[in-house]
Parts: structure tokens; sequence; C-alpha cells
């Protein structure tokens, strides 16, 4: 690799994500000069289809051009004005679109997932004090559980991958097992084990709701947890149980949510209404950054007051940015003009078709879809599949990351048959090739 290449370059430079540094000696970043619906193009001339959406933000492809000429519009009448004493059109109308969408309102705004996470957050603990409760400051989360990465996110994070290193500085929540339909035990169905995980919720909040503020669920899906899925019923159950107990639910809906599990949001299909839920990826189709959490009107009335300590003393230099609320309102309009919650089972079902060899794979052991989610775990002795799988992926054209040993799929919801095709066939190659490396010498 010559010193200017732009993978060079980001080595010497970038410290990127997520990411074991070292790793790169062995396989370097791959370098991206465009992007165009599903595809990603790199500065070598190959391209690359997007299976997971870039980190599950994406859903409209890359470059779309209604929301391309939504943000060149709005960049021509406002770049950015601070929130606090200001307002504009497009935090307006998109506070309005979303609180008609989820059946709450005053939008609060920040930039990222983690960020909306700690928002909800602080948000329940202080209505608790408001209402002269402040001993309900503690949170409960699922075994399993991903809801970010910074401090107050990791303690309703249940992966020790990611909070371990950090454990001194992070205020642990509570674990109740998780409603995961893997977990089922002979003769069992998802329902049932959905029930199963909230008689252990209903044991622990009659124990310690005194001092709990809010239980934090990832709706229908743990993404993090290996795309781990579960029954609607846990959902309605665990609504029933924080009513019970004066606890607030707050629904993450930052990867489930904008049509991902078959509806607009995941938490609709228990036909609940959550006390918060948290929206990011992709609420601006992959665009810009832009977080939101919407409540109750019965939590924003508590912070209503004269006394500025009783207010939500929380802030972002670009909450609520002009360019960003745009990109959502767009976004937005391409879910009304394209209809894609009509449009993605027949989508669905045609990826369902490509990807069969790998479902029937012998080495599958447990294949399943929720909407435009896609999850096979494997049996594979390789300790590092995840890498392994990556890299044989990439040299068919094709960005899959597994998390451990589930290979997942979270593609845009544009695909047309040759990207379809593609996803399938390739995704099938990369898995062969990745299981022959098992007896490699």
């Amino acid at each position: 690799m010559t010193p200017d290449t732009l993978a060079a370059r980001s080595l010497a430079s970038v410290w990127h994500p997520c990411t074991q540094m070292k790793r790169h000696e062995a396989d370097p970043p791959v370098a991206i000069d465009r992007a165009q619906g599903p595809w990603l193009h790199g500065t070598d001339g190959r391209r690359y289809l997007d299976g997971i959406s870039s980190w599950w933000v994406n859903l409209f492809g890359h470059g779309h051009p209604h929301i391309r000429a939504a943000l060149a519009d709005q960049l021509a009448r406002l770049d950015h004005v601070m929130l606090a004493g200001f307002t504009h059109a497009p935090v307006v109308e998109l506070s309005e679109r979303l609180g008609t969408l989820t059946g709450l309102g005053h939008a609060f705004y920040g930039s990222d997932g983690a960020t909306a996470t700690e928002i909800a957050l602080k948000m329940s603990a202080h209505y608790w004090r408001n209402a002269g409760q402040a001993a309900k400051s503690r949170f409960v989360g699922l075994a399993g559980g991903y809801h970010g990465e910074t401090v107050g996110a990791l303690a309703v994070t249940d992966i020790a991958l990611f909070r371990e290193a950090y454990a001194p500085l992070v205020r642990l929540a509570a674990t109740v097992p998780s409603p995961d339909a893997r977990g089922a035990q002979p003769g069992e169905s998802a329902a049932d084990v959905a029930r199963r995980a909230a008689d252990a919720l209903a044991q622990w909040l009659a124990e310690h709701h005194a001092t709990t503020a809010a239980l934090i669920v990832e709706p229908l899906v743990q993404c993090a947890a290996g795309m781990a899925m579960h029954d609607a019923e846990y959902l309605r159950q665990a609504r029933a149980l924080c009513d019970r107990y004066r606890v607030h639910l707050v629904v993450d809906e930052i990867a489930t949510g904008f049509g991902r599990t078959g509806t607009m949001f995941a938490h609709q299909q228990a036909g609940i209404r959550p006390d918060f839920v948290c929206l990011s990826k992709g609420l601006t189709g992959g665009t810009l950054p832009l977080s939101a959490v919407l409540t109750t009107d019965a939590v924003y009335a508590a912070f209503y007051d004269d006394d500025i300590a009783r207010g939500f003393l929380h802030s972002h230099s670009y909450t609520g940015n002009p360019l960003a609320c745009r990109a959502a309102l767009a976004t937005l309009e391409l879910f009304d003009r394209l209809d894609p919650l009509a449009h993605n089972p027949a989508l669905a079902q045609r990826i369902d078709a490509a990807c069969a060899p790998i479902t029937r794979h012998p080495r599958v052991r447990y294949a399943r879809r929720l909407g435009m989610v896609w999850a096979w775990d494997l049996q594979t002795t390789l300790p590092d599949f995840s890498r392994r799988y990556h890299r044989h992926a990439m040299a068919r054209g094709l960005v899959l990351r597994p998390i451990g040993t589930t290979l997942y799929a979270m593609p845009p919801y544009v695909l047309d048959d040759e990207a379809v095709q593609h996803l399938g066939d390739a995704a099938f190659a990369a898995l062969e090739a990745t299981l022959a490396e098992e007896t490699a010498p």
C-alpha cells in the first residue's frame, strides 16, 4: 500500500469506531468515493451492496434525489440556529409529524442513539424527582440489551465487551431475562417464552418498583444481541406491569423504527403506547445525525414550572439542527409517496427466496426474519467467524458484518432484482468460503 492512498492516510490520522485498530494491518479500511441507491462505490472502482444499510441507518438508498433536493433547499435558507430561545419551521414540522406517528409529544432532539437513551433516562428520573419520588432513580433492562456506548447509555447496555473496560464509570442498571424466542424450551412457543420472561419482570418489579424509574426495552428485536427476536406479548405484559408498579416504559426504537420490523414502529405490533420512545438511525434516511425522544403530556407537565431547577436542563449545540430536521421530513415524505410498509413484504419474499440456500444450510441452527431484518445463527468452531465472513463478503462485493456467529442482513428498501440476487448469491458464497477455513491448514 502506498502512503498516499486514502486507507493509509486514514490509518495514520483517523481512530475508527468500534474497531481494534491493529486488525487494520491485515484488513485495511475500504475507501468509498460515492454511493447511489443500495450501492457503495470504492475509489478502486469496485462496488459493494450495502447489506446492512451502513449500520442500519439507510432506508431509501444513498443519494436519494428527494432528500438531496430538500437539503439543498434548506441549506439555502437556514443551516443552523441554536434551539434555546429560537425555533424554525423544520423542527416544528418534524415534531408535529413525529407526534402524530407515535401518539406522543414535545420531541426533544439529540444527535445519535446513545444521546436519545440518555435523554430518556434523565427525563424519567427527573420526572420522578419533580413528582416527589426522588428514590425512583434506578433502571432495569433486558439481558443482552444494547442502548448505546456513552457512559449513561452503558448503564442499561448488557453487553460485556462494550462496558467492562468502563465499569468504574458506570452506574449499572439491573437486568431481567430476555424474551428471546431462541430460549424456548421443548414445547414452548415464542409467546410462551415472552410470558415466562414477563413473569420474571413481574417478580423483579414487585420487589424493586419503589426505586425504579423506568424499564427500557428494544421492542421485538434486540439487535446487538445477535438479532434476538421476541413475541409482542412481552411488550403487552411489560406495559401492564409498568402501569401496575408506576414505572416508565421506554422503548428504544433506534434500530427497529421506521418500518424495519414491518410496522412504522415495532411497539405498534403490541398495540401499546410507551411513556418514552427513542428514535434515531433511519430518522433522516441515513443522511445526517439526528435523534429524538418523545414522551407523554404528563411527563412534560411535570417539568413545566417557574422554577428553572424543575426544567429539563439538557442541551446540545446542534439540538434540532434545521438541515437534519429537513432530511427527516423528506424521509417521512418518502414514506407517504413510496409506501414501503405496503411494498416491503413483496421485497422481503424475494430476498427470502434469494437467501434460501443460507436458510437451508446444514450449519444454520436458527433462521428467522421479522419485516426487513434477517438473521441466521451459525454453528462454527471459528473464534473469529465474523471477521473472516466480512472479509469474504467484501471480496464478493457485499457488505455484511456478522454479530459473533449470527449472520444478519438489514438492507435498504430499494433493492431491485439484480441487487436481491446479488445479496443472496454473495452471502451464500461468503458463508461457504468462511466455513471452509475451519479445516484449512
